[in-house]
């Protein structure tokens, strides 16, 4: 029975994958037995696989059927798969849990985190997949990277929330933040003379807080994004880490103005730079498996992160203010003023934010590992990493290094383009995408070696290495290529449907036009991939090969070339301009026959 029940859901999985029947016509009673069979078949990993993908697809292609899912399934039944050791299922179980915070309303995806919250769904994720004693495959990466998109996503609200200056609320947290910084003695009376009194020490203080409105600094939090998330920020770090939120505040109130790192304006533009890095209220990509291990180690991780960011920023404008021969250089031009603090704080921004990028390219797998990552990446060494750069790039932007790069620049292209076409000939395969991203639906396309044909054809599973052209059904000679086109001129990105909106999808669609009305709809597993196939096509079509890919190849292969033919001439400067040409010598009485 379980054979004859897996093999029955895998053909209706099949069957609504051609889109011929609409999810809608299904009846509660349908998805009460779907969803009985997550519990009832638990060891039946086929059956299981099935229910799971049955399951998401019905939440992700209907409204209403998401709602009755809802109802039939919990969180609770769906936990303890992913307690398990087979990473499909895992897989599919947190397909599942996305595909219902993604559909479910505004006004309950808060109550729904609450509930994976009170779940520990972080910590099991981390225990028995991201840290358990197996690699992560590509799609399970996906569901990860949705996820962690999706738990982000739930600070949009306070992001784009502007603060009530007359709120007492929210005012109050303004208070608590002064509070703990200057640890205030008992309220003066309210009589008048105190009352000024008061205000004239709020004052004081809202200005050491590094406010840009110190009399009301309700105001500053008024712009979206970041909104209240900068102030909920700052009150975490004031609560959580209350040593370091004192000593920075501390510290830069008791430098002079034009050294100090105000902590509220560079909270709230660092809580702002933090929302695009991670990019808060944007839908995940149907494509992208880039998660950060780091994210899942802590319940309250953005505000984590914040709190390590915001330590860091005050450590950088410390170093950039010690070391920057600018700041005193734009403090004598411009003199002490708004403009020149604008100017600054931007240089350091923009500093922090290129060490916060590097650090997070290296996929640290803890917030610990982070904020190491961060200690070797001081604004010395980002000077370091920048000057070596730029070094690189002047180093053959002399005369005879352009003409030499001008010369050997049509054999690196020829080198190239023989690459791309070996690419082709190996084929790659192409997964098959739709409303429901995660389905094992692939295809296979590859060039014939005389470059001649293209064969191409549907798989039932992922291949393990090359598909051979005779096991391939269908074929488009070259000579019928008409166009390629990319993007949203593909015909496939133009139909309705979800991925349509999708940006990262589109910038992987391309296409082959053929005859009159024939095209070839291609999706690529990712960028590389995408710049492979699109220049090998030009380079077949006798056009120029324009993508990324090609032109940091061409920069790499011609910076190699030309280093290893100045190999001989290590330490000797090559003149802008040829030696002039000596004198012939007034008799050549020097010559003579060896022989």
């Amino acid at each position: 029975f379980g054979d004859m029940l897996s093999f029955t859901l895998t053909a209706f999985v099949e069957l609504m994958d051609h889109g011929i029947v609409s999810w809608d016509t299904f009846s509660v009673a349908f998805i009460k037995k779907i969803a009985s069979y997550v519990n009832k078949f638990a060891s039946d990993i086929s059956i299981l696989q099935r229910s799971l993908a049955i399951l998401e697809s019905m939440v992700l292609n209907s409204h209403d059927l998401y709602q009755k899912v809802a109802q039939e399934i919990t969180i609770g039944q769906l936990i303890p798969h992913l307690q398990g050791t087979d990473q499909e299922i895992q897989t599919y179980t947190i397909a599942v849990i996305n595909a219902l915070f993604l559909k479910a309303p505004d006004d309950k995806r808060q109550e729904m985190a609450n509930i994976l919250a009170q779940k520990q769904l972080r910590s099991i994720i981390l225990t028995h997949v991201i840290r358990a004693q197996r690699a992560i495959n590509n799609e399970m990466a996906h569901q990860l990277y949705v996820l962690q998109v999706l738990t982000f996503n739930l600070l949009e609200d306070r992001m784009m929330t502007k603060m009530d200056p007359q709120d007492q609320a929210q005012r109050d947290i303004i208070f608590e933040l002064r509070r703990i910084a200057f640890d205030a003695e008992s309220e003066p009376n309210n009589s008048s003379g105190s009352m000024e009194k008061r205000k004239s020490m709020y004052t004081r203080d809202y200005k050491k807080l590094g406010f840009i409105n110190h009399v009301n600094p309700a105001m500053d939090f008024t712009q979206t994004p970041p909104g209240m998330l900068a102030l909920d920020n700052m009150l975490y770090f004031a609560k959580h880490h209350q040593d370091a939120y004192i000593r920075i505040v501390l510290e830069n109130s008791s430098r002079e103005d034009k050294h100090e790192c105000p902590f509220g304006r560079s909270s709230i533009e660092l809580t702002k730079m933090l929302c695009e890095i991670l990019k808060v209220g944007e839908l995940p990509s149907e494509t992208c498996n880039d998660f950060h291990p780091m994210f899942f180690t802590h319940d309250r991780s953005f505000e984590e992160f914040f709190c390590i960011c915001i330590q860091l920023l005050n450590k950088t404008w410390k170093e950039m203010r010690a070391t920057s021969e600018d700041f005193n250089k734009a403090r004598k031009r411009m003199g002490f003023s708004f403009y020149f603090f604008f100017h600054f704080q931007l240089q350091v921004m923009q500093v922090v934010k290129e060490q916060i990028m590097r650090a997070l390219t290296t996929k640290p797998s803890s917030l610990d590992q982070f904020k190491s990552k961060l200690q070797n990446l001081s604004y010395t060494e980002i000077l370091k990493i920048r000057q070596s750069e730029r070094m690189n790039q002047e180093d053959f932007q002399s005369r005879p290094i352009l003409e030499l790069k001008e010369k050997i620049q049509p054999e690196i292209l020829e080198l190239i383009k023989q690459q791309r076409l070996n690419r082709l000939v190996e084929g790659t395969c192409f997964r098959k995408l739709n409303s429901r991203r995660r389905q094992d639906k692939f295809w296979y396309c590859r060039l014939s070696p005389n470059h001649k044909v293209l064969h191409y054809g549907d798989l039932e599973e992922s291949p393990q290495g090359e598909v051979p052209h005779d096991s391939l059904q269908d074929k488009l000679p070259v000579a019928d290529i008409k166009a390629v086109v990319t993007g949203k001129d593909c015909p496939h990105m133009k139909e309705k449907g979800a991925l349509k909106q999708n940006k990262e999808v589109l910038e992987l669609a391309f296409s082959i036009l053929y005859d009159s009305s024939g095209q070839l709809n291609f999706i690529a597993p990712d960028k590389h991939e995408y710049c492979v196939w699109t220049d090998g096509l030009n380079a077949l079509l006798g056009k120029d090969m324009l993508s990324d890919l090609t032109r940091n190849d061409l920069d790499t292969l011609l910076s190699m070339e030309i280093k290893l033919r100045l190999l001989d001439l290590e330490n000797i400067q090559i003149p802008d301009a040829p030696p002039p040409i000596p004198k012939e010598p007034s008799n050549y009485d020097f010559v003579y026959d060896c022989n």
